[in-house]
């Protein structure tokens, strides 16, 4: 057993969780382990873990990982950026499971309750037990399965069967017909209060018999039934090759900016300089083509606006440079596991001329994004002579992003 941090002095974090990814994924063929596959630029594991650590309730997380692959566990887990920094403050426990999924879940629960005592500390209040392989939970279904855990002592997430189940007797032949309504399909996290939970593996670990899961355990020892919580349709567990093909987001943003044309300025698009008489009047330096990028990537997001991201009345945003201030707000547009098909954008200028310097344009917003200068395109138009564009007076951009991301 191994630690990464120390134990969090924060009181509300009264949980603690269990990450089982101590199996073989024999199921998964030549794609190999299947919670170390690549998932929204991490691994099936640093995004499941991913889920759990942006609820902040979890003051330790217990990893189990297969005999001899703590190397290979460590690197799957911290994989993501943002695992890595939301991890800070949270106990990080590498635990070797061990030859069943019931001795795996015992083995971290013991060094949950191990860490607690070392530290001088009180144990959890609660303990979640999920799979490595279920990273498309919600993190209202892990505050919910935690709060319904605390109040009925066991909770689970389930769905009714889709299809008509039947009990298979001897001979292949249909034993028994079971009504859908009376059934249900349990997933993961498995919540339970963690010193109960604890007694009862122990409890199970001396008995010949094997248990399903948590929840048979938690039902033979005590006197209060699990209780079933609403599951969710995508919380699937990546078993086979055709489960990775998970479900995809998209988001649509759309960004506008108009800066006045004045002298004495310059004029700045996209993060290249254009030769001419004006330029923008702003508290940056005036980029209104990457103004709209950056609200555009924010809008599609849902984190807000360039004017809450960078207020104008903030004197340190003077002259700031535009391509620092969308690659900052790129970092944390990316953090929420989002990826840009394409941007398309459209300036709207008198003069001077746009076109000879478009694929420059281009590869400097791709630049900034990190993107292939493909996914962005930058047209321009004329005002014709009419209004502020077409009088020389402003300069009007659009952007539009489309951005996907694997949930």
């Amino acid at each position: 057993m191994t630690k990464r941090t120390t134990t969090s002095t924060n009181p509300q974090k009264n949980a603690a969780l269990a990450i089982v990814a101590a199996g073989s994924s024999q199921r998964m063929g030549s794609l190999g382990k299947k919670e170390y596959l690549p998932l929204n630029g991490g691994s099936v594991l640093s995004e499941t873990a991913l889920v759990f650590l942006k609820t902040k309730v979890f003051s330790t997380i217990a990893l189990v990982y297969p005999k001899g692959g703590l190397a290979d566990a460590k690197n799957a887990f911290y994989k993501n950026p943002q695992t890595q920094e939301l991890s800070q403050g949270v106990n990080i426990i590498f635990v070797q499971g061990g030859s069943s999924r019931q001795e795996s879940v015992f083995n971290a629960l013991k060094a949950i309750d191990r860490a607690a005592k070392k530290a001088g500390a009180t144990p959890p209040r609660a303990v979640l037990i999920h799979d490595g392989a279920r990273p498309f939970l919600s993190q209202a279904l892990v505050k919910k399965t935690l709060a319904s855990a605390l109040k009925y002592g066991a909770a689970v997430p389930a769905l009714e069967p889709v299809e008509t189940q039947k009990e298979i007797g001897s001979g292949s032949k249909i034993a028994r017909h079971l009504k859908r309504s009376t059934l249900a399909a349990v997933q993961t996290p498995q919540g339970f209060l963690f010193p109960q939970i604890l007694e009862f593996h122990r409890k199970a670990q001396k008995t010949a018999a094997a248990f399903t899961d948590d929840t048979e355990i938690w039902d033979k020892f005590s006197d209060k039934k699990t209780r079933i919580i609403p599951g969710e349709p995508q919380n699937i567990k990546i078993t086979y090759p055709k489960d990775f093909a998970a479900p995809t987001v998209f988001r649509i943003g759309l960004g506008t900016d108009l800066h006045r044309l004045v002298k004495g300025r310059k004029l700045i698009l996209g993060g290249i300089r254009f030769p001419f008489e004006k330029g923008e009047d702003g508290h940056s330096d005036g980029d209104a083509l990457l103004h709209a990028v950056t609200d555009a990537l924010l809008g599609a997001a849902a984190l807000g606006d360039i004017g809450s991201y960078f207020p104008p009345s903030d004197p340190k945003w003077k002259d700031a440079d535009s391509k620092k201030l969308l690659a900052a707000v790129w970092k944390d547009v990316k953090k929420e596991g989002w990826r840009l098909e394409n941007l398309d954008c459209v300036i709207h200028l008198q003069e001077p001329k746009f076109l000879p310097r478009r694929q420059e344009v281009r590869e400097s917003i791709a630049k900034v994004l990190g993107v292939e200068p493909e996914r962005v395109f930058v047209k321009a138009k004329t005002g014709e002579r009419v209004g502020p564009v077409g009088e020389g007076l402003a300069v009007e951009t659009q952007a539009i992003c489309l951005l996907s991301k694997i949930c």
